[in-house]
């Protein structure tokens, strides 16, 4: 141990080589591993969410001030921080593992995926050049290679691990800005400033809101994304694409790119992507499809097909820390053809330059907008590694086929009101009992929410809300395979039995 550290609190957890290193470390694993359990067995089966409001958390969390504190000056030993822990931290969660936490896209992640990450984060892994993480390099790309050849990448396909789908959406633009629209406008350089005025990118109004973020980011105009409304079930056709495509061709526009959606956020509604693909073949324009959500239903044999068409884009998006049940964070995006990535993403820095040129290593900070990235592939490729294609894809069906429960449910029943019939395993509804479902549209939404929010802090279940088409609809994401009938059930009749109150106190302001 060094000798000429500042006096501090379990000074053998710094130095693996000091007396006692090996006692000490294996402790604080076992002291953090009864922690998460303590959590895990208590806390997180106890409600889904914690009932307090956003103020009231704040208050919770900071202090009187609700503002942070100061960093601290000093140490404190391991069993005080745990302490603190339990405290502030463990009360106040969104608890994933509750089978009634029907959430947004935030399914418990796989135990092999948190023993993937917490060995990742000893092994420490820097996944930009291949000399600062030889391992996760070749690790990245073999869980790559399984995800481009789930959603159908041809055999020069190459994939790279994000984020998240925010970060792939926008590297997925980038490549469409940096390879695609330069041939399109033939130009001898990639299209800046005012190249970009003109162009013409279509997405339907259920895309995410990170396509045009990434427009914007990419220093595209405003006006370049050009949202075309979806149907009835909230899937983009290709008609009206094809409408608005041979309109800004009169125009004097220039279109080069569709942004499909298989499996949206708010409904999961899976677009055309066929159709698409076909009609930017036909357009000469990059075809790119968020899957990010529903491209896990690939891992299905029997449910594959609810999202045909992934193989014909030019760039995936996919998030493992979605449906693959993976432990924050890991996205994906998978593309047709490596050389694009190397196109728009590859620099040669002179510290990163091989003293062995002839090896031509793996540097992975080629393919990426990232430079270091943490070692994200370990926890997705062990837990594929154990419960294989066929495991994983059983999750996914038994999800499915809960869904589809809970639609049944919701028809049959006279107090509420399905959106539309799920294409994976989201569920969008409404409770319209009689003495709502008469009211004006405002008073419905204001009922929506503020059941919500009775659910929320009654604990029995949790779900979101959405709005579909200008309607406030309650929004049951389901991505849980802890949960079962009986969850569904509980939470229909937790609607109910909190229906009267919040009817109650909304007649009283």
């Amino acid at each position: 141990m060094r000798d000429d550290l500042p006096d501090i609190p379990d000074p053998a957890l710094l130095d693996v080589r000091a007396d006692g290193a090996r006692e000490a470390l294996e402790a604080l694993a076992a002291d953090t591993h009864r922690e998460a359990f303590d959590w895990l067995f208590g806390r997180a089966l106890d409600r889904p969410i914690h009932p307090e409001s956003y103020p009231e958390s704040r208050a919770r969390f900071f202090g009187p001030s609700g503002r942070p504190a100061s960093a601290p000056r000093d140490g404190t030993p391991v069993d005080e921080v745990f302490r603190v822990f339990r405290e502030r931290v463990a009360p106040m969660t969104f608890n994933a593992q509750h089978p009634a936490a029907f959430s947004y896209f935030t399914p418990p992640p796989l135990p092999m995926s948190v023993a993937g990450e917490t060995l990742a984060q000893w092994l420490q892994q820097g996944v930009d050049v291949w000399h600062a993480g030889p391992v996760g390099a070749f690790v990245e790309e073999e869980v790559t290679r399984w995800l481009a050849d789930l959603v159908g990448m041809p055999a020069e396909g190459w994939g790279v691990l994000t984020s998240g789908g925010v970060m792939a959406n926008l590297m997925a633009l980038a490549l469409a800005r940096e390879v695609h629209l330069r041939a399109v406008l033939a130009l001898e350089d990639a299209p800046r400033g005012r190249a970009l005025e003109g162009t013409r990118v279509y997405a339907s109004d259920q895309t995410h809101f990170s396509v045009g973020r990434a427009l914007d980011v990419l220093g595209f105009p405003p006006d370049t994304l050009q949202v075309v409304p979806a149907d009835d079930r909230f899937r983009l056709r290709v008609e009206p694409v094809e409408a608005a495509i041979a309109a800004d061709r009169a125009a004097g526009h220039t279109p080069f790119a569709i942004s499909a959606v298989a499996g949206s956020t708010n409904t999961g509604s899976v677009d055309d992507v066929v159709g698409l693909a076909s009609l930017a073949r036909r357009e000469g324009l990059w075809f790119h499809v968020d899957a990010a959500y529903g491209g896990a239903a690939r891992l299905s044999a029997r449910d594959a097909s609810r999202v045909p068409g992934l193989e014909l884009a030019d760039s995936v998006t996919i998030d493992p820390h979605k449906w693959f049940f993976q432990a924050y964070d890991i996205g994906a995006l998978l593309v047709r053809r490596r050389q694009d990535l190397l196109t728009t993403f590859s620099r040669s820095p002179e510290y990163y330059a091989s003293s062995r040129p002839e090896d031509e290593p793996l540097n992975w900070y080629e393919y990426s907008i990232e430079g270091t990235r943490r070692f994200r592939a370990l926890k997705l490729w062990m837990s594929w590694k154990h419960l294989g294609t066929a495991g994983l894809g059983g999750l996914i069906e038994h999800n499915d086929d809960l869904a589809a429960y809970l639609a049944s449910r919701l028809r049959a029943a006279d107090d509420f009101d399905l959106a539309c019939e799920p294409e994976l395993s989201v569920v969008c509804f409404r409770h319209l009992p009689t003495t709502i479902a008469r009211r004006a549209p405002e008073d419905i939404d204001r009922y929506q929410a503020a059941l919500q929010r009775a659910l929320e802090v009654d604990g029995a279940a949790w779900v979101s809300v959405t709005t579909l088409r200008g309607a406030m609809h309650l929004r049951a994401g389901i991505v849980n395979p802890n949960a079962g009938r009986a969850e569904t059930d509980t939470m229909l009749d937790a609607l109910r039995r909190l229906s009267e109150g919040v009817v109650e106190d909304l007649d009283r302001r």
